[in-house]
């Protein structure tokens, strides 16, 4: 089959009938029903492959989104290893990675220049929306005390523009208040040329929506579009799609689970998939079989699932792939309090699977209940970590080198000069001032990054650091070999970290604490980019990537990985442990105010079908009769999987 690498084959031949059928549909629009462990991921990764190798030499590409960078990376290496010679005519990325391509090439129609910033921490957004209530308190006289970041979050997710956002509230002048504060953040970014999370995609949809020529060009391009995971798309990320394939595009292949939509607060729904079906009139194709889990836990699975009714017609139950290997592959621990629960869970792990903590994953529906596991786990000289995103470097070092980066990508920013200032002053041992750079930059007309290397060279009294600002002047300064500038300052800052380890410096030793965690971080990172992007990967793009991927390390070996479920989502591991199987914690609290038939309970319900689908080997789940103090009764779930009568 033309340029398909021999390993192809071998993945060819495993689809099973169901799965072969999927791989093998060209045009037109798909939703594939993909349930846990079907092999989702198999087929699509053969059908991508398939359609690349039989257009061998065609000028068209192929659109895949997802909702992780992690999945978009495991999809890229396994279709790259399978089709090679393609790799040029792909894009795998999160729908904000798309969307940030989008708006590096034409958001200047909308006034975003390339080189915007993309904000993602929260001190950051708070930062600007300081900014944007005090102008709109010199205006009018308010003693509203609303947390406004949350309401525009949500507004930007519906494709709510500022002008539109006061008619939505049914107090007149708590409307008045949030459109003008809305109004004012907006400004504040534009004037720093940044964007958040949300603007990328709303802000893509408006291109595509003010100017159809764009988003024609872009379809024209991308012949095929595969969305995996489509039951989290919220309503901007669905808009955006329509706006994007337009009345006529119909070559759209969504990879669905009605069963797992667990995104609900992040916009996330049923209806979602209901207005696929509706407005692009699919084929259907469905994956029943569980190649990951035993079929004790697929027994249960379907049993607790089959409560829903918000599911699609003639869906049809998991099978298991497997026959039973007999044990206790499903164990139900009950204890007195929630102490004794997480005291007699890590004890449970310290007995059965002391030789394979890698192996064990301890989730739950909150992180409350996961740090009350972690204290209980490191009493035991057990290993825990829970698992969360990071969007920032934890060293300075690294702080340091991502901030001057950004300066050098963007020459006039206030923020980031103050951020270089900042580290400078402990990484190099350079004091500059801000204000004297920014007035001098004036004074000179220099841009603030130049500004900034005269004066630290003008003032560095180590030749060391007088030999850096040359390299950083050389590959920065008079021209972007960013690729270059960081290798050499990795080896400086390998050199320094080594003399510390080997007791050679220690002055520089806390400035340098989680220096290693932040290097394997960005190794990882800067690879994932380069293998997404290929060898001309600009700044802009390579600081857009990693502004929008987490800095989360991967855990130490023979550490126990504590999870929300919601962090479990996509993943699988040998032997899973849920906790705080009660009423109002699984399902919560708000849940049960709304009753049992209400979609938040449905949602609760697919919350504990993911958590029990990510093993693929034991089981177990447990519950306490008090929380806090206060007396709980069994989940109704575990009625519901018959494993109390």
């Amino acid at each position: 089959m033309g340029n398909l690498a021999n390993n192809f084959s071998d993945s060819w031949e495993e689809l099973s009938y169901s799965q072969k059928e999927a791989a093998e549909w060209n045009n037109g629009s798909y939703l594939l029903l993909a349930g846990p462990g079907s092999g989702k991921t198999r087929v699509l990764t053969c059908r991508i492959a398939r359609i690349l190798n039989l257009s061998e030499g065609s000028r068209f590409r192929l659109l895949c989104l997802t909702f992780t960078n992690k999945a978009a990376d495991e999809m890229r290496r396994r279709i790259i290893d399978f089709v090679p010679t393609e790799e040029n005519r792909l894009f795998i990325g999160t729908f904000h990675s798309f969307c940030a391509d989008i708006l590096r090439q034409h958001g200047i129609h909308l006034g975003i220049r390339p080189n915007f910033e993309i904000y993602s921490q929260e001190v950051d957004l708070q930062a600007v929306l300081f900014e944007a209530e005090q102008k709109v308190k010199k205006e009018i006289d308010t003693t509203f005390t609303v947390k406004a970041l949350p309401v525009i979050k949500r507004l930007k997710s519906l494709l709510i523009t500022p002008e539109r956002s006061s008619d939505l509230f049914s107090d007149k002048s708590l409307g008045l208040y949030i459109a003008k504060v809305y109004s004012a953040y907006e400004e504040e970014l534009a004037s720093m040329n940044a964007l958040d999370f949300n603007s990328l995609i709303q802000n893509a949809y408006i291109l595509f929506i003010r100017y159809p020529s764009i988003a024609k060009r872009f379809r024209t391009v991308y012949k095929y579009l595969c969305i995996d995971e489509f039951q989290d798309t919220n309503l901007a990320q669905y808009n955006f799609i329509r706006a994007f394939t337009g009345n006529d595009y119909k070559n759209i292949f969504v990879v669905a689970d009605d069963d797992q939509i667990i995104y609900q607060w992040n916009g996330a729904s049923y209806n979602r998939l209901e207005a696929y079906k509706k407005d692009y009139s699919p084929t259907v194709g469905q994956l029943p079989i569980n190649y990951r889990c035993p079929p004790e836990v697929v027994a249960i699975a379907n049993l607790l699932i089959s409560n829903n009714f918000l599911r699609s017609a003639n869906k049809k139950p998991s099978v298991a792939s497997r026959p039973s290997s007999g044990g206790n592959i499903i164990r139900l621990l009950s204890f007195p309090d929630f102490e004794a629960e997480v005291v007699g869970v890590a004890n449970d792990i310290k007995k059965n699977h002391q030789t394979e903590i890698d192996n064990v994953v301890i989730l739950a529906r909150n992180r409350r209940l996961l740090e009350g596991a972690k204290r209980a786990l490191i009493k035991e000289n057990m290993n825990a970590i829970i698992s969360q995103r990071k969007d920032d470097f934890e060293s300075i070092p690294f702080k340091w080198l991502f901030s001057l980066l950004c300066l050098a990508n963007n020459r006039r920013s206030n923020d980031y000069l103050k951020r270089v200032c900042g580290y400078s002053l402990q990484v190099l041992g350079v004091n500059v001032d801000v204000e004297e750079i920014m007035t001098l930059a004036e004074m000179n007309h220099n841009d603030f990054f130049h500004q900034w290397l005269k004066e630290t060279q003008e003032k560095s009294v180590r030749q060391e650091i007088y030999e850096l600002i040359k390299k950083i002047w050389l590959y920065l300064g008079d021209g972007i070999n960013y690729k270059l500038f960081i290798d050499y300052v990795l080896c400086w800052f390998d050199n320094i970290n080594n003399n510390i380890e080997n007791g050679e410096d220690d002055e520089d030793a806390e400035i340098f604490t989680q220096y290693k965690e932040d290097r394997e971080v960005w190794e990882q990172l800067t690879h994932d980019i380069h293998c997404s992007f290929g060898e001309g990967l600009t700044l802009e793009t390579f600081l857009h990537e990693i502004q929008l991927r987490s800095k989360e390390p991967s855990p130490d070996p023979d550490t126990v990985v504590l999870m929300t479920i919601h962090g479990a989502k996509g993943k699988e591991f040998d032997h899973v442990y849920l906790i705080g199987l009660v009423d109002d914690e699984l399902p919560s609290y708000h849940s049960m105010k709304k009753g049992d038939n209400s979609p938040e309970m449905e949602e609760e319900r697919r919350n504990c079908f993911v958590a029990i689908t990510r093993t693929s080997k034991t089981l177990t789940l447990s519950y306490a009769q008090k929380y806090r103090g206060w007396p709980k009764n069994p989940s109704r779930f575990l009625y519901e999987m018959d494993l109390i009568k």
